[in-house]
């Protein structure tokens, strides 16, 4: 089985609709594939629909979370999109998407940018706004040439002249939020530095404690002495190791099925979660 757990649609910022995902999720030999979406579970209906023979979909969302000044994005796999706490808690967070990209566009317009809100909007379509709209305004534009190059501290990653922060979600509170809707939840790309500042492994390990079921340890921006550091991480901890593509169709270079899961660990965390359940094509897995 080739299974991979973190994709994007254009319900956030990717750049394929969930249907056009999922039939290149088949194309591209997965079994199982979960749209990941931002804060968001807008686009799970349409990726049902569209479910072709013999993929699996797996339901899910990346959330947007910060501690101590460090922005962590937690996988949230499998849970009630209607639970009334966690819904509450994406949609606040949801709503300040608008206003923090509408200062990122003022600050580069500060800078000497001349990005506008317009531009940017038309990027997001019906996405929820994020920074790799503002990032790809930029390579229209000709600041930076990928959208990658747009996340350093010149432009936009933590800290950057131009970012500015939104409403993010305790990592603590996110688990709790999760764990009480029936999901499983899995650090996303904890080792990421060109990201920004990362977590310390002192921190994952209070994570584990309160519940963290898993970290993803296979991802583009991982080399591989990280990889091997979080594999061992999470030996020590207890902890589930996924592999994923974060896949975000043309706004970034990893192709579907690039990184994946092991089976027996997608197997535990559809053992774990009762929130909600796999969805099969026609055909089934």
């Amino acid at each position: 089985m080739r299974i991979d757990l973190h994709t994007h649609s254009t319900a956030s910022d990717g750049t394929d609709t969930p249907a056009e995902l999922v039939r290149e999720a088949a194309a591209a030999g997965l079994d199982v594939v979960a749209l990941t979406d931002h804060d968001t579970t807008r686009g799970h209906a349409e990726a049902r629909a569209a479910l072709p023979p013999g993929l699996t979909l797996v339901t899910g969302a990346e959330l947007s979370c910060r501690i101590d000044g460090v922005g962590v994005h937690m996988l949230a796999y499998l849970f009630d999109p209607e639970e009334p706490e966690l819904l509450a808690e994406r949609e606040l967070v949801r709503d300040d998407r608008v206003p923090r990209a509408r200062a990122m566009v003022r600050k580069l317009n500060d800078l000497g940018v001349p990005v506008t809100w317009e531009q940017v909007a038309r990027i997001a379509g019906d996405g929820s706004v994020g920074r790799p709209h503002v990032a790809s305004a930029l390579v229209e534009l000709g600041v930076v040439p990928t959208v990658g190059d747009a996340f350093t501290e010149e432009w936009l990653a933590d800290g950057g002249r131009a970012a500015v922060e939104k409403h993010e979600t305790d990592p603590f509170e996110a688990i709790r939020l999760v764990k009480g809707a029936g999901g499983v939840t899995v650090l996303a790309h904890p080792g990421a530095v060109k990201r920004g500042r990362t977590m310390s492994e002192g921190l994952i390990a209070d994570l584990s404690a309160a519940g963290l079921d898993g970290i993803e340890a296979d991802h583009m921006d991982h080399d591989e002495p990280t990889r091997a550091r979080l594999r061992g991480l999470a030996t020590d901890l207890g902890l589930l190791v996924t592999g994923s593509s974060d896949y975000h169709g043309s706004r970034k270079t990893c192709r579907l099925g690039e990184y994946t899961t092991d089976p027996e660990v997608y197997g535990e965390i559809t053992r774990r979660s009762f929130g909600a359940f796999p969805v099969p094509g026609a055909g089934g897995v």
